[in-house]
């Protein structure tokens, strides 16, 4: 019962200083709400990033061609083409955990169809290219092995290039001319938008490796291998094992080709935005702390102005410890109730913030409960020394005090 009345005296003082009251929690309110809306815009780009990767497909490893040493010239990944169909053949034959290899020729150039022009990525593919790249056909289907064995003039399109040149329909069964040769487009791809570096996944017309390397771009290399990892733990695995065999087959001290992880990649992509999470959040904390140094201040006069009062109640009775809890009370009150409205605070910030600027918010949960903790503490640590200070004023002189 005690602590249930020193409770009612705590919330009866908060009362009475109604504007002083809300004045106070100010500082909570806006470092709590600060932080929600910085954690949940630097999340929301995160999440954005992450997802954007996740597009390009599941537990991919990429074999870049390039680095090369030559006549006293040196150059990294894409300066010149040294993979084969070979090397992607022993991949997919020696390496284990692979569930699926595609090797990859890259170009554009103007293709052609129904008095329309267009200038697309045009890229040489194998059959396992949409399960590496998690990307579903829309109509019609991929091209075979059997197509690519035969170098068969097919093709699967994305969503921009139908757009572009088949205004009338459907296109599967239609043909669409890349350098004067005409393909049939079989498939088209579902449409996946604008990857991690701002390029439109669906400008693009896929073909058999094959067809493109001997009908097409007359190509001798592949400019980079796409391969599938059986899980995302195996995927260290695999680029060792891919590393270790290529070096093999080329009998070379310094390779030249460079493997890379979807996982890389994604560290790379998001590390710039949990950077940006972290000072954000660091910089809307300062607002806490102020906030508890406003608690405290405003404490601290407190128990100045109620000298008299205090005397009187432990005049009466009340222990040191009573007075002590009354004070922590009121200071871990005003922080908490801070605290929630800073909270509601946030999550409506980044409502408005994400319908009004189209920027993608998200708000993890455990953010939501380190901000009421902190808070909380905040509370107890700057209500701690004034509510001391109160317990331990002689009721004597607290009596006499005017």
């Amino acid at each position: 019962m005690r602590l249930f009345a020193t409770l009612r005296l705590a919330l009866r003082a908060l009362r009475r200083n109604k504007l002083r009251t809300v004045l106070t929690m100010l500082g909570i309110i806006i470092g709590v709400g600060s932080v929600i809306t910085a954690v949940s815009i630097t999340t929301g780009a995160t999440k954005q990033v992450e997802d954007r990767v996740a597009s390009l497909g599941q537990n991919v490893v990429t074999v870049f061609s390039g680095s090369f040493t030559g006549g006293g010239m040196r150059g990294g990944w894409g300066s010149a083409p040294t993979l084969t169909i070979e090397d992607a053949e022993a991949i997919k034959n020696g390496v284990a955990n692979v569930v699926a290899v595609s090797p990859e020729v890259r170009d554009r150039m103007q293709v052609q169809a129904n008095g329309l022009n267009w200038r697309p990525g045009v890229t040489g593919e194998g059959p396992d290219y949409p399960q590496i790249r998690s990307w579903g056909i829309a109509s019609g289907s991929m091209f075979t092995e059997q197509d690519v064995r035969s170098v068969a003039k097919v093709c699967v399109i994305g969503k921009t290039v139908v757009d572009q040149l088949f205004l009338d329909g459907d296109p599967v069964g239609q043909t669409l001319r890349v350098r004067d040769i005409p393909f049939k487009v079989v498939g088209v791809f579902e449409s996946k938008g604008f990857n991690l570096f701002g390029q439109d996944q669906d400008d693009v017309v896929v073909m058999p490796y094959t067809s493109h390397m001997r009908r097409v771009s007359r190509a001798t290399f592949v400019g980079s291998i796409l391969i599938q990892a059986s899980s995302a733990s195996a995927i260290t695995g695999v680029q060792r094992d891919i590393n270790e065999l290529l070096l093999s087959r080329r009998r070379s001290r310094e390779p030249d080709f460079t493997v890379r992880t979807q996982l890389e990649l994604a560290q790379t992509a998001t590390a710039t935005s949990r950077i940006m999470s972290v000072l954000l959040a660091a910089i809307a904390s300062v607002s806490l702390i102020v906030g508890g140094i406003g608690i405290m201040n405003i404490m601290l006069v407190s128990v100045t102005e109620r000298t008299r009062e205090i005397g009187i109640r432990m005049a009466v009775g009340a222990r040191g410890t009573d007075i002590l809890v009354q004070f922590l009370i009121e200071a871990v009150t005003l922080s908490a109730l801070g605290g929630l409205i800073g909270i509601a605070l946030g999550f409506t910030a980044s409502k408005i913030i994400a319908s009004t600027m189209g920027w993608p918010t998200l708000t993890p949960i455990w953010w939501v409960v380190v901000a009421s903790a902190s808070s909380a503490i905040v509370g107890v640590v700057s209500g701690f020394y004034p509510a001391w200070k109160a317990s331990n004023l002689d009721p004597i002189e607290a009596l006499r005090y005017e």
